[in-house]
């Protein structure tokens, strides 16, 4: 593995049929390992940092984000630990294929991730469409997972998913018109303290200086959008009941792309979850607290 995610090489694994082989790198470029996975033919593409024992803790990502979307702070604190692995999905960033337009196939390609990379348990930490994602892998193979950290995210059937194509807009308009980037509209709130942890984390995000992901296309964003607003339209959040695996639920006090009250009502149905709010933060609240959330999510895995 490589001292930081900054660093970290974007490896690719076959989850659709045909052998494909990929490296590991240890501390300061090291090579460790050459493996071979042969499942099923699709190629997605990963970044892992942090030690190789113990269960991994697989991070979803949000709408239109690819690997380097991830704040380098938040995935190298969580990696002092423990193996972190991110993945972009189905025709996200450098992955092959095309994006679906269903959290359930979503879901389905994790599951198939994790299956390619030979992982028998892994922990997931969801943030926003990665929240619902993780939800539904949880229901579909309860076998592979352990541990949950949903972040930003909903319930099916709570509102707030299906406005996220107003928001996107919005949050673009107010960039253009002030001179910032759409993240300060969409993850933090407009107080001075959130808006000077928002150009912090927007500063991280560029300590990555080579072997960037590819941009998410608008033909991903569109299905992305679909599968959310599928989401809000369910008829009830899917057998939440059933999902025994102990869960952290973490939110901004002042979510405006997913209502904060959804934690509330994620805490509510699934019977072994914690719920934390943060002050003065939005949708990225890990990225402003992301010393909090490091400690409090550590604490939570190894519990």
């Amino acid at each position: 593995m490589t001292a930081s995610f900054a660093q970290a090489p974007t490896e690719t694994v076959d989850i659709a049929g045909t052998p494909f082989a990929y490296r590991e790198v240890g501390v300061a470029g090291t090579p460790l390992a050459y493996r071979e996975v042969g499942v099923a033919g699709t190629p997605l593409a990963y970044r892992e940092v942090g030690p190789t024992a113990d269960v991994p803790l697989v991070l979803l990502n949000h709408i239109t984000a690819v690997l380097d979307d991830w704040d380098p702070a938040v995935v190298d604190g969580l990696a002092a630990e423990r193996r972190v692995i991110a993945v972009d999905l189905r025709g996200v960033g450098a992955s092959g294929g095309t994006t679906p337009d269903t959290i359930e196939a979503m879901a389905a390609d994790t599951a198939s991730f994790l299956e390619a990379l030979g992982v028998e348990a892994a922990d997931l930490l969801g943030f926003s469409l990665g929240g619902m994602v993780a939800q539904t892998v949880a229901q579909q193979r309860p076998d592979l997972i352990r541990r949950l950290v949903l972040v930003g995210t909903s319930p099916a059937a709570d509102e707030g998913p299906g406005t996220w194509a107003a928001g996107l807009q919005s949050a673009f308009g107010k960039a253009d018109t002030e001179g910032k980037h759409p993240k300060h509209f969409l993850f933090f709130t407009p107080t001075p303290r959130s808006q000077s942890a928002a150009d912090a984390f927007l500063t991280r995000l560029t300590e990555r200086t080579e072997n960037h992901d590819h941009p998410v296309t608008q033909e991903t964003i569109t299905a992305q959008l679909t599968a959310a607003t599928k989401w809000e339209r369910a008829t009830s959040p899917a057998a939440l009941s059933d999902v025994q695996n102990p869960t952290l639920i973490v939110n901004g006090d002042d979510d405006t792309l997913v209502p904060t009250i959804s934690s509330f009502h994620l805490a509510q149905l699934l019977p072994n979850a914690t719920l934390s709010i943060y002050p003065d933060a939005g949708h990225g609240a890990l990225f402003q607290h992301h010393n909090l959330f490091v400690q409090q999510a550590q604490d939570f895995l190894n519990d």
